[in-house]
């Protein structure tokens, strides 16, 4: 163990600095540093840790010292910890974020959030990671964690430097340098966990929206999905199936027989996901709630009473998940309602948000009664990030004691490090916009990279209504992600795959065709990912960890060896997509669906992947049927691959009965031969047909069929007609794409003569303090404010909340307000205003509510926002305004203190 190298400054007894202390864990390559002995003794059991003894047990007998050692200094009760890598180090990581997939210039704050209509610049999401993954310059990489659930800033703003910033006393602990970056990965998981082995159902595609109003909605749906011949295994139920949001209740009108709805699901191949919230209504005579305040579950405020807070249902109390009784209840609620036909449950609002308090969140004062092993009894702050992931954990373990024979599958909005043992996750409620779409990649891929591989947004966009081309295009792309959902907000248009037109229709169809016949290979590398720690969906320059050139890209990405390259610009489909290859071969394939609006496939030379049958659902296979081969040769003429086969959900595969087989493919003078090299597993192999497509470049093939199990040769022709082959190919390749039917370019225009921007895009208003953008379907309400001079951002990061709030009688319903609104006006300059917006909405009773967003000439502190209620027709139902009037000026001082008048 290093000495201490800390050091009491001379100005003030409170400040400590120096060299963090050191002593290896787990396995070679991972170091726990902390401030000091003191500090080590002082810090609390890990949450994120499979088991917190091994945080806390050094390795002996190894004399092995870390390459990179971090410096701290210890000021007024706050921890600041600092590592300073290489000049070139690419940084990545720091879980559930926005923007861009390389975070060198960000600024993160571990703080959940219900954080509605986010942007690129949010600087808290729905989950905390306090995790950096850095690529050194040769390609090496090291990961950091910050060990604590308390609300840490991680500060990326100077080049090559990572420092946390949180709550004394805390360890961090470093994982390499090691050669890769799925080296580090998988070290990680050796100490966080890795993915719950999902049921291979939960691989289809999954239609959700809030809410399918009734049983015979879902129905429908169901139904249509099947007379259309569009892949899809599940439809889910939000919150509107409860009576009266009660959780573990059904209405009784709309959702009278959940068993009988379930049978007719399963029937036709579907399963039904239903949600679960932890807010529960506060109302005697309610099962949940008597059978809670009985058992002393719900999360106390400071003087022992429980906390009540406003949710769907109105007052609400919360159960308490950091206690093991607690846990216990909730999984028994669990298992009652999983009776019901339930085949997976989604946790939401589980940061935990709360209505009506403008943190939006349960007071830090509140206090949760912890065991012993999580912490003990703390107040809300230390606990607050991981709320989510012990709820998911509750939910998780009541399915199982449901039904120890099926794998659960739960979905959390709100995680912490470590929440994917027990729950996939979503990236939160994103906007229907281009934005969001090229968003979603890194968004994906960061989770991935801080170990949550399960995850994927809300295809579409959840918020505003999605552009028949942009539904397309999101749906194309979508589709390869590990997890694959659309789902839609309340108000909006409906956004099933059939509702923009035969055009987006077929788009959806053929990519999600694609991704059922791809399903063999998300489904072994999800294998992977539970048994190792490998990540399922990589950034590309995972391909070549040495290439700078690859580090910044953001719109690609790898499933495994299969480069997926997206086209995320409303102007530029597949036809006209620059691609960027990394080093060495990549085969270009397809199955016959090229489309503009698809992503481009390449394979790795090398490689060689499993492909299924088109199927209408996961469950439709039959595995003696055909499985095809895709094989890419490298430089030497060789390849190999890799495929999972069990029985799809269950725990037989942890006892051996599985099949994994390993194929392997060589060049041997004219004639490749394909064979399998080797297996492990007692699963026995099924009879079915062997489809060999031998990838040339360009999309040309060669075919030969056979028995699986058994060696096939596909003979190559001479260099002279593969030439031919390829040519051929690509020119054939070509015309499909200009024959292609695309999605028409349709967006929603504004009417009027001064109507510049489209209702559906989010409007940004610049002066030279400040940035703003203001949605119009929700209000015009103003969703991020930037103030240049001092690089704080309101309300998309909530860095300050005692800054403007954005606020609505009908914020409880939703994140914004409910009512549309129209563009009257945009102008850039004109009677006195620098920049100004006019917007109007219809609001009920012959009644519009207009409101001016503008900034004063010759005033660039300030922000002017004019509202006014006025009457074009009034009558009954006016409450008897003709024109109500409010004017309000924002204004701030250099270091962005918002104040009001």
């Amino acid at each position: 163990m290093a000495n201490y190298e800390g050091q009491v400054s001379s100005g003030s007894t409170d400040v400590r600095t120096g060299k963090m202390i050191f002593e290896p864990i787990l396995n070679d390559g991972v170091f726990r540093f902390d401030c000091s002995l003191n500090d080590r003794d002082a810090a609390y059991p890990s949450i994120s840790f499979v088991n917190s003894k091994d945080r806390e047990t050094p390795i002996t007998g190894t004399h092995k010292v870390p390459s990179y050692t971090p410096t701290f200094e210890c000021l007024l009760e706050q921890q600041v910890v600092q590592l300073e890598l290489p000049v070139g180090t690419s940084l990545y990581g720091t879980g559930e974020v926005s923007g861009q997939l390389e975070r060198t210039g960000k600024r993160v704050f571990t703080w959940n959030t219900d954080a509605w209509g986010y942007g690129p610049g949010t600087s808290s999401l729905y989950q905390s990671h306090p995790w950096v993954l850095a690529v050194l310059p040769n390609g090496e990489a090291l990961g950091i964690l910050a060990d604590t659930t308390r609300r840490c800033e991680i500060d990326l703003r100077k080049e090559s430097t990572i420092r946390f910033i949180a709550p004394s006393s805390y360890p961090v602990i470093t994982f390499g340098p090691f050669a890769s970056p799925t080296e580090v990965l998988i070290s990680l998981s050796k100490a966080i966990g890795t993915v719950f082995m999902p049921p291979k159902w939960s691989l289809g595609y999954q239609q959700c929206r809030w809410s399918y109003l009734s049983d015979q909605r879902v129905l429908e749906v169901a139904k249509t999905f099947r007379e259309k011949s569009i892949p899809c295994d599940v439809i889910w139920m939000d919150i509107d199936y409860m009576d009266g949001f009660r959780c573990f209740t059904f209405d009784k009108e709309r959702f009278r027989d959940p068993k009988s709805l379930v049978e007719s699901l399963h029937y036709s191949g579907f399963k039904g996901i239903w949600m679960l919230d932890p807010g529960i209504k506060q109302e005697k005579g309610y099962f949940v709630y008597d059978s809670g305040s009985e058992n002393d579950v719900w999360v106390q405020k400071a003087d022992g009473t429980a906390f009540v807070g406003d949710v769907w249902p109105g007052p609400c109390v919360f159960p308490d998940y950091t206690q093991s009784k607690v846990r216990a209840w909730w999984a028994n609620l669990v298992k009652d309602f999983v009776s019901n036909g339930v085949d997976g449950i989604w946790n939401d609002m589980n940061e935990p948000a709360v209505f009506k308090a403008v943190t939006k969140t349960m007071p830090e004062s509140n206090v949760h009664r912890g065991d012993g092993e999580l912490g003990g009894c703390q107040n809300h702050s230390f606990y607050h990030n991981v709320y989510g992931l012990l709820m998911a954990r509750s939910t998780y373990e009541g399915m199982k004691l449901a039904n120890e024979n099926r794998r659960p599958f739960v979905l959390t909005r709100a995680g912490f490090s470590g929440s994917q043992r027990y729950a996939a996750t979503w990236t939160g409620d994103n906007l229907s916009t281009w934005e969001h779409l090229h968003m979603s990649i890194s968004m994906v891929l960061q989770l991935g990279l801080s170990g949550q591989p399960l995850s994927g947004p809300d295809i579409g966009g959840f918020a505003g209504n999605a552009t028949p081309r942009l539904f397309g295009r999101w749906m194309g792309v979508g589709s390869l992600f590990p997890f694959c959902r659309g789902h839609s907000e309340a108000g909006t248009t409906d956004h099933e795959p059939w509702s923009f037109g035969e055009e987006c229709e077929e788009v959806c169809r053929l990519a999600l065709k694609r991704r059922y016949r791809l399903i063999p290979l998300i489904y072994t590398l999800f294998y992977f990912a539970h048994t190792k720690g490998i990540p399922v969906a990589t950034p590309t320059f995972f391909a070549d960890p040495t290439d700078p050139s690859l580090r910044k890209l953001e719109n690609s990405f790898l499933l495994g060896p299969v480069l997926v390259y997206a086209s995320t610009t409303r102007n530029q489909g597949l036809d006209k997509l620059e691609v960027t290859l990394p080093k060495g071969i990549w085969l270009g394939f397809d199955f016959g669906d090229a489309h503009p609006d698809l992503p481009a496939l390449y394979l790795k030379g090398g490689s060689i992947i499993p492909a299924g049958l088109p199927l209408q659902h996961v469950g439709e296979a039959n595995p003696s049927d055909e499985l095809t081969l895709l094989v890419a040769l490298d430089e030497s003429g060789k390849a190999e691959g890799f495929l999972f086969e069990d029985d799809g959900d269950g725990y037989e595969f942890t006892r051996g009965n599985y099949l994994l087989t390993h194929y392997s493919a060589q060049l041997q003078s004219t004639a490749v031969t394909v064979s399998v090299h080797r297996t492990e597993g007692s699963w026995k192999r099924p009879k079915r047909r062997l489809h060999i497509q031998l990838l040339l470049g360009g999309g040309a093939m060669l075919d030969t069929w056979g028995v699986d199990g058994e060696v096939l040769h596909v003979n190559l022709p001479s260099e002279e007609e593969v030439s031919k082959l390829v040519s051929t190919s690509e020119k054939q390749y070509k015309e499909r794409l200009e024959k292609a039917i695309q999605i028409p370019d349709v967006e929603d225009e504004v009417s009027g003569p001064k109507g510049m921007e489209l209702s559906r895009t989010p409007i940004e208003l610049k002066s030279s303090d400040w940035l703003l953008k203001v949605v119009p379907w929700i209000g015009g309400r103003i969703i991020s404010m930037i103030h240049f001079p001092s690089g704080t951002q309101w309300l998309h990061g909530r860095i300050e909340i005692s800054g403007y709030e954005e606020y609505s009688g009908t914020e409880y319903r939703s994140a914004g307000c409910s009512e549309e609104y129209s563009i009257i006006n945009r102008e850039l300059g004109h009677a006195g205003e620098e920049e100004s917006v006019l917007l109007e909405g219809d609001i009920g009773g012959g009644l519009v509510l207009q409101r001016q967003i503008c900034f004063p000439k010759n005033a660039a502190n300030i922000i002017q926002i004019n509202s006014s209620i006025i009457a074009r027709n009034v009558g009954a139902g006016s409450g008897g305004f003709s024109r109500f009037y409010l004017k309000l000026f924002l204004y701030t001082n250099n270091n962005g203190i918002i104040s009001h008048l």
